[in-house]
């Protein structure tokens, strides 16, 4: 899946934003595009528990 989370945009937030995924999802593959503000994720975690745990981490996400 692709999110957009438009307020990422170092790396302490690329460390955040992926830490809150694998933590989710240990198997999860997350690549973030900081200059976009994306995400590519490759989980099994369904949509809404991936934007919460986004969320729980201060980061809202949409898909792109």
């Amino acid at each position: 899946m692709n999110l957009s989370i438009p307020d990422m945009n170092c790396g302490h937030c690329r460390a955040s934003v992926t830490r809150a995924l694998t933590e989710l999802d240990p198997q999860a593959k997350v690549a973030v595009d900081l200059t976009a503000r994306t995400a590519q994720v490759e989980t099994t975690a369904p949509l809404p528990a991936v934007i919460a745990a986004l969320d729980a981490v201060g980061f809202a996400a949409t898909p792109a």
